[in-house]
């Protein structure tokens, strides 16, 4: 198995250094290399592409800019001259963030992550569907989608509150929001998004998901009442 990879950075030099470590790899396949995030969106609107290795600062549009538009993402793997943005990139679950110039172990490396993440979600059980990997307190842990109750805004972090647990993680509500599938969490409040399946029963200013009231923005009412196919 390969994992099918995309390459974007404006320096074509630095372009054209990454997508001949994706070429030499055995585990990658190459399927486009682009300047800009436009181009990048359009492949991954179109191709089934598993790994991102992303350049940050570029013109027009941002590497977050692009992974802030996308629905779904790839596994991303950044790629930067500076190490000002390596706490933001935990933001959008990266796999890793490798500074330039980047040698040949460093790249393996990472590509050795992406790929045995990969394998995870691959080999997860399918009785328990789609999950996500999330960083809590130095550790990886997977979350299955189907068990997440709500999530709320918590200062820098966001807290997810599972069936089973909770787990504060850093993160902004609007990049992990990004994460989840949009026909299943809706953001009802600045500060909360809501597992639509988990919902009990709700009013013009709450939804409650067992004990718990969650506050609902004035217009998300109606936005709710469409997703859960009910009346209001």
């Amino acid at each position: 198995m390969k994992l099918n990879c995309v390459v974007v950075d404006d320096s074509t030099i630095q372009r054209i250094t990454i997508a001949k470590l994706v070429n030499e790899h055995p585990d990658l396949t190459l399927v486009g290399d682009f300047s800009n995030a436009s181009e990048t969106r359009n492949c991954i609107l179109h191709k089934n592409v598993d790994l991102l290795f992303l350049d940050i600062e570029m013109p027009v549009q941002s590497g977050f800019d692009l992974l802030d538009g996308l629905k779904t993402r790839p596994q991303i793997i950044f790629v930067s001259s500076k190490s000002d943005y390596a706490l933001k990139a935990f933001d959008y679950a990266a796999v890793d963030y490798l500074h330039k110039p980047v040698t040949k172990d460093r790249f393996s490396k990472a590509v050795q992550k992406a790929f045995e993440m990969h394998q995870l979600k691959k080999d997860g059980p399918e009785e328990e569907g789609e999950f996500i990997f999330v960083k809590s307190n130095l550790k990886n842990f997977k979350i299955f989608i189907s068990k997440i109750k709500w999530v709320e805004a918590f200062g820098d972090y966001i807290k997810i509150n599972t069936d089973e647990e909770t787990h504060l993680v850093l993160s902004t509500m609007k990049s992990f929001e990004g994460e989840l599938p949009a026909d299943r969490f809706l953001r009802v409040h600045k500060s909360y998004i809501i597992n639509i399946d988990k919902v009990d029963r709700f009013n013009s200013k709450f939804a409650e998901i067992g004990n718990t009231k969650i506050p609902l923005s004035r217009n998300k009412k109606e936005d709710l009442a469409v997703a859960l196919n009910r009346p209001q």
